[in-house]
């Protein structure tokens, strides 16, 4: 039997899956639109060379790739931070920062399947360009809490990770690493948790990284907190200034009964300087729900002037499984506020200028597309979670008089055509 599924690994939408995502999606743009982000966008298909500059290892491996009919390299994006990059450039002159940009986009990524993770799903993007402040991880963070209160997630469910890139470079200061030898120390930090520490060790030496490095790392990833870290540093550690500014933002801003320090957080991308977060789920052995942080030398590094930024991801399938999991999803039924129906072809015109009108006045209104019986018409409304039904027969015809069903309190009001909403 042919197979009519979506390649492995993809979705379809159908009616009752996508009320789900503009649910989703309806949360992410309110809590933008009250940060004040504005949104942006930019084509699926970005060039190959783009997004090998600064994706992190693991990801170049994953892109989908493939040459156009002109031989040039294009790729489909894993990830929406490179495009936005490239747009700040081609306008950096002429832009005003800071700016709070802010998008919904389509990745795809070839990668192994597990519970939350897919190879295409849409992500929530929320940047700011321009500010050097912790203000600005501050804000991205709160903005995306927000988003999840939306959803009627708490702190009950979402927990967020607290760690700094440039803590850990000021806490291994003392061997000299090159940069390609942190940057390994970092890809294999931000496995811990998913692999056995023997596996987190094993790459490491595998890397070349010494063993006195090892050593010192695996002791500083037992630092449970902000105060045993600071014992570790000097008195002008700038990561902690950092840190601290930041913690003591979030108190103001409301959020920190969400925020956990994390020292092992450092995030898998290779473009990450300064703070690094994620959202975790607190119950649920889901993968990561949010992530991001500060990324001050992804514009310079792509032929860009230097600016500090701070950014932050999260995709859709993995925040569908967490409101399943917490029984917080949508109802499945959408739920038009009119549905009207009619007897015989002569009801048919009443019925199209009642539905117009309503309509015009911006409620919903689904009208049939042929005659129907009163008790069929009448099982459609209520399957089709219809607030109030209107049934035109020969009677409505000629007394121009109106029967307005109000399906959640079966009451009846009676109006004139004038009188519709």
């Amino acid at each position: 039997m042919e197979n009519f599924a979506p390649p492995r690994g993809m979705r379809d939408f159908y009616p009752e899956d996508y009320r789900i995502r503009e649910y989703i999606f309806n949360a992410w743009e309110y809590a933008a639109k009250i940060y004040g982000f504005e949104f942006w966008d930019a084509p699926v298909v970005e060039s190959m060379e783009l997004l090998e500059r600064k994706a992190g290892e693991e990801i170049s491996e994953q892109i989908y790739s493939f040459e156009d009919k002109s031989k040039r390299r294009l790729a489909l994006r894993a990830e929406l931070t490179p495009s936005l990059a490239r747009m700040i450039i081609n306008r950096q002159g002429g832009l005003s920062f800071p700016l709070k940009w802010a998008s919904i986009g389509q990745c795809f990524r070839y990668e192994r399947m597990t519970r939350g993770r897919k190879r295409e799903h849409y992500q929530f993007n929320l940047d700011i360009i321009g500010e050097e402040s912790t203000t600005a991880e501050t804000e991205v963070i709160a903005a995306t809490l927000t988003s999840l209160e939306k959803t009627g997630l708490s702190e009950k469910e979402i927990r967020v990770h607290i760690g700094s890139r440039k803590l850990l470079v000021e806490l291994l200061s003392e061997f000299k690493l090159s940069e390609a030898q942190l940057t390994a120390c970092y890809m294999a930090l931000d496995k811990k948790g998913k692999v056995s520490d023997e596996e987190i060790n094993k790459i490491l030496k595998n890397e070349n990284i010494p063993e006195e490095v090892i050593n010192k790392l695996f002791r500083v990833i037992s630092i449970s907190s902000l105060e045993e870290a600071e014992s570790y540093l000097p008195e002008n550690s700038e990561a902690l200034k950092e840190l601290k500014e930041f913690f003591k933002f979030s108190e103001s801003y409301g959020i920190s009964k969400y925020l956990k320090f994390d020292i092992s957080i450092v995030r898998g991308l290779g473009y990450y300087t300064g703070i690094v977060f994620e959202g975790k789920a607190v119950k649920s052995n889901l993968r990561t729900v949010f992530g991001g942080g500060r990324y001050n030398n992804l514009l310079s590094s792509l032929g860009g002037r230097e600016l500090p930024c701070v950014g932050m991801g999260f995709g859709d399938v993995v925040i569908m499984e967490l409101l399943s999991d917490c029984r917080k999803l949508p109802g499945q039924r959408h739920g038009i506020e009119y549905i009207i129906g009619y007897m015989n072809a002569d009801c048919a015109e009443f019925a199209q200028k009642a539905a117009a009108k309503i309509r015009k006045s911006g409620k919903s209104c689904s009208v049939g597309l042929k005659p129907e019986k009163p008790k069929q018409f009448f099982k459609k409304a209520d399957r089709n979670n219809a607030h109030n039904a209107i049934y035109i027969g020969p009677d409505e015809l000629e007394s121009g008089k109106i029967t307005i069903k109000n399906m959640k309190k079966s009451e009846d009001t009676i109006k004139s055509f004038a009188e519709l909403p």
